[in-house]
């Protein structure tokens, strides 16, 4: 996996004003034209199934090309390679989305053009990880939490903490992502079990409180089996037995329940992190009408509601709910497609972490720091 530079937030300041004078003069399409007939797709494993892939080539003429990611800084990394020429379209998380945007390789779309964004819940029309100053650089696709997940059978007894995941009964079967945001992870943990630490938001870390999240992060260290990049190599280690228990996606728990390994999943007492992609078009894509017709094919209700239930997360087009129910009945209500904003407000989001604090403060450590800890952490 490539190593991503973070960025200060002298950088971010400087960049927004840059960006967003581009963005004004920018010539946005004011229409679609035909297939270009290839689409590159950088994209989390299973945002791009056969399912919605097959039904949008016979479509748009659009052949589709995958390229699968494990982490946001393998999916920045990979959107940069070639000076971003070698893809369309990206579903970045929020921790990756901003680096984009200041980092000049997506462009603002047009969301005149995508029917679908009048249905998209309030809460991600024009939230903060993908739009700047109002400008849209990304549709908000998909969304949910990230859970805890044990074998049923070597594990008979529920947890309902995050503490299992740092216990030493399960030294050896133990697996987490293979990702510096796994530090916020820790920090959630920190925040409800030291509460002295003063930790408020688990992005926004003072120095003094990484050093504690780091403390816990390395005596979990001989206890992991593996650091999973993929979720697909979760999936394995779930099913060869060599873990029994770790941090997951939905995805990776519905996965292994469908190939009867008994698994279940859970949020601990303790709350989640969670994710809240969005569809992006590279600033060089070589095939934009393919980048905005895959967008829109994408961001209908019944693709929306197939990419829910394959993924195990939360749509975020609001008529996507009773193609849900249509589909596995009482599943918009169980993926919270129904959810208010009070249940959306308790998941703590990725996003990237920078010197200034929401307190005002800019003694906050930056991604950069973020991924030096992440190293100390796997030495």
């Amino acid at each position: 996996m490539t190593t991503m530079k973070g960025f200060s937030a002298l950088l971010l300041a400087t960049c927004c004003t840059a960006i967003m004078a581009q963005a004004r003069a920018a010539d946005l399409p004011t229409s679609i034209g035909k297939g270009e007939g290839d689409l590159n797709v950088v994209a989390w494993e299973g945002y791009a199934d056969d399912a919605w892939v097959k039904p949008f080539e016979q479509q748009s003429g659009c052949k589709v090309h995958r390229k699968y990611v494990g982490s946001s800084d393998e999916m920045v990394a990979l959107t940069r390679m070639g000076g971003g020429k070698g893809f369309d379209v990206v579903s970045a998380s929020g921790d990756a989305a901003l680096r984009l945007i200041f980092g000049k390789n997506v462009q603002p779309v047009n969301m005149s053009l995508i029917p679908a964004y009048a249905d998209l819940m309030p809460e991600l029309k024009e939230p903060s990880f993908n739009t700047v100053k109002g400008v849209h650089y990304g549709v908000s696709y998909e969304w949910g939490p990230n859970v805890l997940m044990w074998n049923t059978k070597t594990i008979t007894t529920a947890p309902t903490s995050w503490s299992v995941i740092y216990d030493k009964a399960h030294t050896g079967v133990i697996t987490v992502p293979d990702n510096p945001i796994q530090i916020a992870d820790a920090a959630l943990y920190l925040s409800h079990t030291k509460p002295e630490l003063g930790i408020t938001d688990p992005y926004e870390l003072t120095q003094p409180q990484m050093d504690a999240v780091v403390a816990l992060l390395k005596e979990q260290r001989p206890l992991v089996k593996k650091y999973w990049a993929l979720a697909s190599d979760e999936v394995d280690l779930f099913k060869s037995g060599d873990a029994q228990v770790g941090a997951a996606w939905p995805y990776q728990a519905n996965t292994l329940r469908a190939a009867n390994v008994p698994v279940q999943d859970t949020i601990p007492t303790e709350g989640a992190t969670g994710w809240a992609d969005t569809w992006m078009i590279s600033t060089h894509a070589e095939h934009p009408n393919c980048a905005y017709l895959w967008i829109n094919h994408v961001m209908t209700p019944k693709v929306q509601a197939q990419q829910a239930l394959s993924f195990g997360e939360t749509p975020a087009n609001t008529k996507a709910c009773a193609e849900m129910d249509t589909m596995q009945p009482g599943s918009c209500k169980q993926y919270h497609a129904d959810a208010s904003a009070a249940y959306f407000s308790t998941i703590k989001f990725w996003k990237t972490p920078v010197k200034q604090c929401g307190n005002g403060q800019n003694n906050c450590l930056d991604y950069a720091a973020w991924q030096r800890a992440w190293q100390q952490v796997k030495q």
